[in-house]
């Protein structure tokens, strides 16, 4: 079945290798971005609709999420693909840490407002999540990381609030026909930390950079580290894959990390998420 899937980070690494794969097999991809240039570039060799958004600022998201719902009465799959680690600690103009604000709460909103029109089309809502095993805990009395911030545990906390976000938009809304996942796509060589201070990522991109270091840290292409989205995207919840779960290499695997299975937390984010963008979700 041809369906209609929104992927957004898709001007580059795995989002593009995605959109490239979903295309070639007769679904009608849509390309989110934040560049420009680069979103057009992705989405003009497909012949595929495009669209722009920073998710550094919430406004574009909310204009986004009123073009979509304009564009395409049904969405079969949202994407949240959009992400990256950063430098030294930044506030964006919503007053929000960018990491928290980039990798999850853009996301968040742009999923709540979506949700007439992906309840009505049964809709598959997928997260790129990443590996939780080292990440430190997640306060909600501090999803901005005021304290003892570091690029690669604020990160890290994002890609655990992504799997927690999974388990309860599952909660909430499969009943009524949502299916959520969430997956890690596996250690991919892409721009991915281009701008983050972290050195033990900046390492790994000097390394990585060059063929031998790429055999040697095991790194995927984009590639191989789309092929989770396009399975997943291409796949049918309770049949193909468990709503609510977390993939590796298209297995449902236990993140293995304490906070990722706790229900209360999941719940306690989605509400101080929601009082967060409340503004925008009533306009």
């Amino acid at each position: 079945m041809q369906k209609v899937v929104v992927i957004t980070g898709a001007s580059d690494g795995i989002g593009a290798a995605a959109a490239r794969r979903l295309h070639a097999d007769g679904h009608t991809v849509v390309v989110v971005g934040r560049s420009p240039e680069r979103t057009r570039a992705v989405a003009g060799a497909l012949g595929a609709p495009h669209h722009i958004a920073d998710f550094t600022r919430l406004d574009d998201v909310v204009r986004l999420a009123g073009e979509l719902r304009d564009a395409y009465p049904r969405i079969d799959v949202l994407a949240n693909n959009a992400g990256g680690m950063f430098g030294a600690r930044t506030v964006t103009a919503d007053g929000h840490e960018k990491t928290f604000q980039v990798n999850h709460l853009a996301g968040f909103l742009l999923t709540n407002l979506l949700l007439d029109t992906l309840i009505a089309s049964r809709a598959s809502v997928l997260q790129t999540s990443s590996t939780v095993r080292f990440t430190g805990t997640i306060d909600l009395d501090d999803l901005g990381h005021t304290r003892n911030f570091e690029p690669a545990r604020a990160y890290a906390a994002a890609k655990l609030e992504n799997i927690l976000f999974t388990t309860e938009l599952h909660r909430r809304f499969h009943a009524r026909g949502v299916s959520a996942a969430s997956f890690y796509p596996g250690n991919v060589s892409t721009s991915f930390g281009a701008q983050t201070t972290n050195p033990i990522v900046r390492l790994v991109r000097l390394v990585g950079g060059n063929p031998i270091g790429h055999r040697l840290l095991r790194l995927s292409t984009p590639e191989q580290g789309a092929d989770q989205i396009v399975w997943l995207a291409e796949g049918t919840p309770g049949e193909d894959w468990r709503s609510g779960a977390y993939y590796i290499r298209r297995r449902d695997t236990r993140p293995r990390h304490a906070q990722a299975a706790d229900a209360d937390l999941a719940r306690g984010l989605w509400e101080r998420s929601e009082a967060m963008v409340a503004d925008r979700l009533r306009a």
